[in-house]
C-alpha cells in the first residue's frame, strides 16, 4: 500500500474507532491511530491465521478498525478510564 493509502485508511478506521470508543481525538491523532491499529490488527489477523491489511478494501478498513479499537482500549486502561 502506499504511503497516501496508509494515511487514508489511518484517518478512516482512526476516526470511527474513535466514535466506537468515545472518544474525541484530532484528525492526526485519528490517522496515528489508525496507522498503529492496522499494524495491530494485522499482526492478530496473521496469529489467527488470516490476512491482515492487504490494500485499499474494506477487509484492509475492518482489520484497521479492529486494531484501532484494540489500541484506544489499551490506552484507556493504561490511563485508568473505562
Amino acid at each position: 500500500m502506499s504511503i497516501v493509502s496508509w494515511i487514508v485508511v489511518g484517518g478512516l478506521a482512526g476516526w470511527i474507532a474513535a466514535m466506537i470508543m468515545k472518544t474525541d481525538h484530532s484528525l492526526v491523532k485519528n490517522i496515528v491511530t489508525g496507522i498503529i491499529g492496522a499494524l495491530i490488527g494485522g499482526f492478530v489477523m496473521n496469529l489467527l491465521g488470516s490476512h491482515g491489511v492487504t490494500g485499499f478494501n474494506l477487509w484492509s478498513i475492518f482489520v484497521s478498525l479492529i486494531g484501532s479499537v484494540i489500541l484506544i482500549a489499551i490506552v484507556n486502561l493504561a490511563k485508568g478510564r473505562s
